[in-house]
């Protein structure tokens, strides 16, 4: 990263945050994780613009165990576990956001189980109403959720760009892919049309949003 552009990100970090949704350290701001699980915010999550940063890939190529891939908030280890253990032709979607360079950043990577539902949850695209029976619970978001989706709760975002249609918006197809090993043969996903996580085949191709952290 050039001097003059760092120079610009440390003087937006002085002022914290901007709105949801907004241009941010290279993307757009998506909302503040907790890696403790306890409430206290540790970074920043930033999402990759549409144009560079998102994409249809496979989780894995074969159907089979990912050694170490399970966290559900450590989006950055699940994505060097999958590098590690194999190339693009076996990874594809975690080599995809490793080698992405966007904005001045490298550190792009796949997000975890809890990571994309912040993203959900905070630029949700569309009015439509939220699975309440299975999804929502993530201690990991700021502020902490004990408790499952209401319909109305999460709303769509206000964030015009991350509406759906909008230029940025995670809706190019519903189901989103996270780094979060669910089985030997599964990995989780979000719906970004009705907020239910759930789990799919490896081999099964969906979209993918880099997205990078940044420590508060």
């Amino acid at each position: 990263m050039s001097g003059a552009l760092q120079a610009v990100f440390q003087n937006q970090r002085s002022f914290g945050p901007p709105a949801i949704g907004s241009a941010y350290e290279g993307g757009f701001y998506a909302g503040q994780i907790s890696t403790t699980a306890n409430g206290v915010a540790t970074h920043y999550l930033i999402v990759a613009p549409v144009s560079s940063g998102y994409s249809a890939k496979k989780y894995k190529n074969i159907n089979s165990a990912v050694p170490g891939a399970d966290s559900v908030i450590d989006g950055p280890q699940n994505t060097a576990d999958m590098v590690a253990d194999g190339d693009s032709t076996i990874y594809p979607a975690a080599h995809f956001c490793n080698d992405a360079s966007i904005g001045g950043f490298t550190d792009w990577y796949m997000p975890a189980k809890n990571e994309l539902e912040v993203c959900y949850y905070n630029l949700k695209p569309t009015t439509t109403s939220n699975d309440t029976i299975y999804s929502g619970i993530n201690t990991n978001a700021v502020p902490s959720r004990g408790s499952k989706y209401t319909a109305g709760t999460p709303a769509q975002t206000s964030a015009a760009a991350f509406k759906d249609t909008g230029v940025e918006d995670f809706f190019l197809s519903p189901k989103q892919g996270s780094s979060t090993e669910f089985s030997a043969t599964g990995y989780w996903l979000q719906d970004f049309n009705d907020g239910i996580q759930d789990h799919t085949n490896k081999v099964i191709s969906l979209r993918v949003r880099c997205v990078r952290r940044l420590a508060i």
